[in-house]
């Protein structure tokens, strides 16, 4: 379906058609028309599936086709969990209301507070916010919500993660829900506290859900290569981007310092990377973001703090040098790659450290993993079986647990299963049932 298909201003219909987007991918043609419409919103949908415009264009026309409800308070706040995501959704409102009268802003935590609140007396049309940063400016009298028009929440499940329930209702609060229209995006419809705290969001919401969460990219490779320790992971990692071609790769760790340690590493073999975690100030992540994205390094060693909200069609490779402790985490890191309908490859090294990570990724994905091997670099680890469930005395038996049991005809044995399949090398994991539409 195309833009000009869904009810949008014929001058959002020629932005889209100068960048390139004809096609609505399956979320914007499903949501948009909802929020057209006026109508309260729950949708899902996994990353890169193209929501942010889903939600951007029809706020866009409502605030250029509609009489506002205050000539001061903002008519428009987009809520995101991170502030690259906030960064991210504050770029494509540009691309849309360059040369027109409307205006926007971006507040984010790290930043000047002072400054902040001299931009808000200039009455922004779109506040694109982090939920806690945008609750000290409520509780300072630097803005009201009181004509707010539309409240949009994106990655609702992400923000209540991060304990931001109090943020979020407070902001709730502040503006008169009675007249306001609320679009909620969560990673899963089927969470008890998501579905919760809409009940007090929402008013008779519609509800669009696009694919599962759990689904795979169908034009991303996912593949899982066993590893010994932490040595025979980093020589795995030399030899894949040695070996794999790739435009720009995004390297997950676990923690801080390994960010930093493999960063130098990856420098030492003549790599250009650079390196972004939490400790950061907001002025050096923003500096970081904008030199990979203008393609000034090839790697980026990150955090998950990068897992969501960085969109780079560049970037070719995703490489997990440690899995996620949360399942829906993978999600995100492999949606770094296979932006815009490229193709992209996602590695996993999984090590004895990585096994229950791994175990409840395949829970999550409710499919078995397979693992490949790197030529000559076969990891002697195998993953661990499943421990046998420890035998129970009967009351009828005596003598104690120290006596043994009287002897009972054998049933045949059945063979135990382990939790994973392993695979013969050169097979793809993960192929999806049905191919997604991508943005």
């Amino acid at each position: 379906m195309q833009f000009s298909e869904l009810g949008l201003d014929r001058r959002l219909v020629e932005r889209m058609d100068h960048q390139g987007f004809q096609q609505a991918t399956e979320i914007q043609q499903q949501a948009i028309p909802v929020a057209i419409a006026g109508k309260d919103l729950l949708a899902s949908s996994k990353t890169g599936s193209g929501k942010t415009l889903a939600y951007l264009l029809p706020a866009v026309q409502r605030v250029m086709k509609q009489k506002a409800l205050s000539k001061r308070d903002p008519r428009v706040v987009v809520l995101t969990p991170t502030r690259e995501l906030a960064k991210q959704v504050y770029g494509q409102l540009r691309s849309l209301i360059s040369n027109t009268s409307i205006k926007g802003m971006l507040i984010l935590g790290g930043e000047d507070f002072n400054q902040q609140s001299k931009d808000l007396a200039k009455d922004p049309h779109f506040v694109i916010a982090t939920p806690g940063r945008l609750a000290d400016h409520l509780e300072h009298g630097h803005l009201y919500l009181n004509g707010l028009e539309l409240l949009i929440l994106d990655e609702a499940d992400r923000m209540l993660d991060l304990g931001f329930a109090d943020q979020l209702n407070a902001i709730h609060k502040a503006a008169d829900h009675r007249r306001r229209q609320t679009l909620m995006f969560s990673a899963t419809l089927d969470s008890a506290v998501v579905s919760e705290f809409g009940q007090d969001l929402l008013s008779a919401p519609a509800r669009v859900r696009i694919d599962a969460e759990q689904q795979m990219h169908a034009n991303i490779r996912h593949t899982f290569i066993l590893s010994d320790h932490l040595d025979h992971k980093q020589a795995q990692l030399m030899k894949l981007l040695q070996e794999k071609p790739f435009n720009q790769a995004m390297l997950f760790t676990a923690t801080r310092a390994d960010t930093d340690r493999l960063a130098q590493l990856l420098a030492e073999q003549g790599y250009t990377t650079l390196a972004l975690s939490g400790d950061l100030g907001q002025a050096a992540r923003n500096r970081i973001m904008e030199e990979f994205a203008a393609g000034k390094a090839q790697i980026l060693v990150t955090t998950d703090l990068a897992s969501r909200g960085l969109d780079i069609s560049q970037v070719s490779m995703v490489i997990n040098f440690d899995l996620p402790k949360h399942s829906e985490e993978y999600i995100h890191r492999s949606g770094r790659t296979g932006r815009a309908g490229a193709t992209g490859d996602a590695y996993s090294l999984v090590g004895p450290k990585d096994w229950k990570a791994a175990e409840d990724l395949q829970r999550f994905l409710g499919q078995s993993l397979s693992f490949e091997a790197l030529e000559g670099m076969e990891a002697k680890f195998k993953g661990f079986k499943p421990k046998p469930k420890a035998k129970s005395v009967s009351k009828g038996d005596k003598g104690g647990p120290n006596k043994a049991a009287p002897k009972r005809s054998a049933a045949p044995k059945k063979k135990r299963k382990t939790a994973f399949v392993l695979k013969d090398a050169g097979e793809l994991p993960f192929i999806p049932k049905k191919p997604s539409s991508e943005e």
